[in-house]
Formats: C-alpha cells, sequence, structure tokens
C-alpha cells in the first residue's frame, strides 16, 4: 500500500512500513464500480471494521467527477470514519490531492495487482452485485435507491462480526469514540 505524495507519479512507503510507523489505520476503503458499455457509476465506500458500506452514485468516471462527489459525501461523515481512505489503482483518484485539501482525509493506494489490500471492499461489491448486477444500468438507480440497496445490506448479519449487523458495529464503535 502506497501513500499519495506531492506528485501523481510518486509513490512511498510499503503497508508494512506504515504498520511500523504507527500511522492511523485506514478506516475507509473505496471504489468505483460500473457497468460494460454504459456510463454509469456507483463509488463504494466500506469502513474496514464493521463494514459498514456507503454508496455515492457518480455521474461519470473521470476524476474529476468522482473527487467531487465522494468529496461532497465524505464531509458528511463523522470525524472517526474521515482519517483515510484506501483506493485501488484506477485513474479515479488521480486529484487525490484536491479531495484531500477538500475533506483533509489523506488518500493510499494500494499496491499494484493487490486486491487482498482491500478484501472489505472486494467483499462487499461481491454483495452488492445480488442489488446491482453487472449487466445493470446503473444510470437508471437514484441515489434514494442506492441508500435503500445499502439500508439492506448494513441491516444484514455477518459471520466475520459475529452474526452482527455492520449497522450495529459502526454504531458501538462512534458511540465509544470520545
Amino acid at each position: 500500500m502506497a501513500v499519495a505524495s506531492e506528485n501523481n507519479t510518486d509513490y512511498m512507503a510499503s503497508a508494512s512500513d506504515l504498520r511500523k510507523s504507527k500511522i492511523a489505520p485506514f478506516p475507509v476503503i473505496g471504489k468505483a464500480i460500473c457497468c460494460a458499455g454504459r456510463n454509469s457509476h456507483v463509488a463504494t465506500l466500506v469502513e474496514r471494521h464493521s463494514r459498514f458500506c456507503m454508496l455515492v452514485k457518480v455521474p461519470g468516471k473521470d476524476t474529476t467527477t468522482v473527487v467531487a462527489a465522494l468529496s461532497r459525501h465524505v464531509r458528511t461523515l463523522p470525524a472517526t470514519l474521515r482519517r483515510s481512505l484506501t483506493w485501488d489503482r484506477g485513474l479515479e483518484m488521480a486529484q487525490h490531492k484536491s479531495f484531500t485539501m477538500a475533506t483533509d482525509v489523506q488518500v493510499y493506494f494500494c499496491d499494484s495487482q493487490s486486491p487482498w489490500q482491500r478484501g472489505s471492499n472486494e467483499n462487499t461489491n461481491g454483495l452488492l452485485r445480488q442489488y446491482l448486477p453487472k449487466k445493470a444500468d446503473l444510470s437508471c438507480y437514484s441515489q434514494s435507491d442506492l441508500d435503500e440497496i445499502v439500508l439492506r445490506l448494513n441491516q444484514r448479519p455477518r459471520k466475520t462480526l459475529g452474526f452482527e449487523t455492520p449497522a450495529d458495529k459502526l454504531q458501538a464503535s462512534v458511540a465509544s469514540t470520545p
């Protein structure tokens, strides 16, 4: 995993380096999902410990559009979720510096060909495909529709959480934070 640096082509610090330096954990993991052959996109954000999912309707996959949509959404989150964002190597976050300036959220990038560094997000995207199939036109889903889908997903007990729901886990986590 690499931290975004001053210019977009410079990356430093591996995941093990970050753990050794005791930098804050990566609480939110994100990815843009789209459907083949259509200009329809949804950004997924998953809180790593509770598996709480958020969906953000994105009108395009270009970096300006994605960064603007994510910035608006992230500014509404509690401070405990606004520490960092881990993203895959997609070009959607090429303007990560403007995202960080707008939200005060540091962006980290996964190592190339390392989807296991975003395992919670990959698993959640698999669950989301039950509601948003790969061949579906995502442009017909409103943000309200996406909110209903994510509500169902966040109220679904998960084995990895001891059969608690992501919503309950997140609530307990936020409530215990000073």
